[in-house]
C-alpha cells in the first residue's frame, strides 16, 4: 500500500517541487519567462498523454514490466535534466519525464483494482487520494528549501533519487497482479473504438470539458504564479513554496468536505457550487490586480480560487465516469488525460509577458 501511494505522487512531485525554481531556471539558462514555462507545460503534457498510453499497455501486457520500465525511464530523464544545457533540451527531457512518470500513476490505481474489491478497494483508493492531496502541499515547500542550499538542478537530483527509491521498492515489493487470463486483447483498434464511443457520449463530453477548462485555468495559475509572486511581489522561493502549500491544503480540505457532503448533496450541485466559486474568485482577482491593491487582496483570492477546485476535481470526473457507461477504465484514462489542459498554458505563455507588464 505504501509503495502504491508513493507511485501516485509522481505527478505532484514532478510539477510542484519544480515550481519555486522557475525564475532561477530562466536566469541560469538565459531565456525568457515564457520559454521557461514550457518546461513545466511539457511535463504536464507528458503526464497527461502518458496516462492514455500506459493504461491500455498495462491492460494487455500486465502491470509489472510497464511500471518498472516507466520508472527507469523517469530516473534517466531526471538525471539528464540535471545537465540540460538549454531550455529546449530541458523541455524535451521534461516531456519524457512526464510521459514515463504517468506509468506510476495509472498502474498504481490499476494494481489497487487488481488486488482489492468492495470496502477494501475504497479504503485503498482513499489512501492513494490522500497521498495525492498531501504531495502538492509538501512538494513546493521541499522545492523551495532545496533552493536555499543548491541550484534548480538539485531539484532534479532529488527527483532522480525518489525515482530510484520507487524503482527499488517496486522491483522487490510488487509482483505481477494481472493474471494472463484477465489481460485484454484486440490491440489499439479496440482502444480507439472505446475512445470514439466516449466522444459521442454528450454527458461524458460535458463533464470532461468542464473538468478540462477549470483544470487548464489551474495549470495557468501554477505556471504563472512563481514569476508573479517572486519577481513582481518580491516573495522568496521559500515563502512562495509555503504559500503554494497553504493553497494546496485548502484544496485538500475542500476535497474532504466534498466527500462528506456527497451523501447529502448531489455531485452535480457540488460541482456547480465549485465552478461558481472558482469563476467568482477569478473575476474579483482580476479587479484586485487592476486596481493595484497588492498582496493583501491577491493572496486570499488565490486561496479561494485553488480551494474551490476541491469541489470540482472529485465531482467532474465522478460524473464523467458515470456518463462513460460501461467503458469505466477508458473513461478514467480519458478524464485523467484532460488533453486540452496542458495546451491551454502553452497557448497563453506567449502572452504572459504582456500581462506581467500590465501588472507592473
Amino acid at each position: 500500500m505504501l509503495i502504491l501511494g508513493g507511485l501516485t505522487a509522481f505527478a505532484p512531485l514532478s510539477t510542484d517541487m519544480y515550481l519555486p525554481s522557475l525564475p532561477a531556471v530562466s536566469h541560469d539558462l538565459s531565456t525568457t519567462m515564457s520559454l521557461t514555462q514550457i518546461t513545466l507545460t511539457a511535463c504536464i503534457l507528458g503526464l497527461s498523454l502518458g496516462q492514455i498510453i500506459v493504461g491500455p499497455i498495462s491492460d494487455a501486457r500486465g502491470r509489472r514490466w510497464p511500471l518498472l520500465i516507466g520508472i527507469a525511464v523517469y530516473v534517466l530523464a531526471s538525471l539528464l535534466c540535471i545537465a540540460a544545457p538549454s531550455v529546449a533540451v530541458l523541455s524535451l527531457l521534461r516531456f519524457v519525464q512526464g510521459l514515463a512518470g504517468a506509468a506510476g500513476i495509472v498502474i498504481a490505481f490499476a494494481i489497487a483494482r487488481d488486488l482489492y474489491a468492495g470496502s477494501a478497494l475504497v479504503r485503498c483508493l482513499s489512501l492513494l487520494m490522500t497521498v495525492n492531496f498531501l504531495a502538492p502541499i509538501v512538494a513546493p515547500v521541499l522545492g523551495g528549501q532545496l533552493l536555499s542550499f543548491t541550484s534548480w538542478r538539485g531539484v532534479f537530483v532529488a527527483l532522480a533519487l525518489l525515482g530510484i527509491a520507487a524503482l527499488l521498492a517496486s522491483t522487490f515489493g510488487l509482483s505481477e497482479t494481472l493474471e494472463t487470463s484477465r489481460r485484454q486483447s484486440g490491440g489499439i483498434l479496440v482502444t480507439l473504438q472505446s475512445f470514439r464511443g466516449l466522444l459521442l457520449n454528450k454527458r461524458f463530453v460535458g463533464y470532461a470539458l468542464s473538468s478540462s477548462f477549470v483544470f487548464a485555468a489551474a495549470m495557468i495559475y501554477i505556471s504563472i504564479s512563481p514569476f508573479v509572486l517572486e519577481n513582481i511581489y518580491g516573495l522568496s522561493p521559500q515563502l512562495f513554496g509555503l504559500l503554494f502549500g497553504i493553497n494546496a491544503l485548502g484544496l485538500a480540505s475542500m476535497s474532504l468536505l466534498s466527500a462528506k457532503l456527497v451523501n447529502q448533496v448531489s455531485p452535480q450541485r457540488l460541482l456547480t457550487g465549485g465552478v461558481v466559486a472558482f469563476a467568482s474568485a477569478g473575476l474579483i482577482l482580476l479587479v484586485v490586480v487592476i486596481t493595484g491593491i497588492g498582496l493583501v487582496g491577491v493572496l486570499p483570492l488565490l486561496f479561494l480560487l485553488v480551494a474551490s477546485l476541491g469541489f470540482i476535481m472529485p465531482n467532474a470526473p465522478s460524473g464523467g465516469l458515470r456518463g462513460g457507461g460501461v467503458c469505466e477504465d477508458t473513461s478514467r484514462s480519458v478524464m485523467g488525460c484532460r488533453p486540452c489542459t496542458p495546451l491551454s498554458p502553452a497557448r497563453t505563455e506567449s502572452h504572459i509577458s504582456h500581462y506581467i507588464s500590465l501588472l507592473n
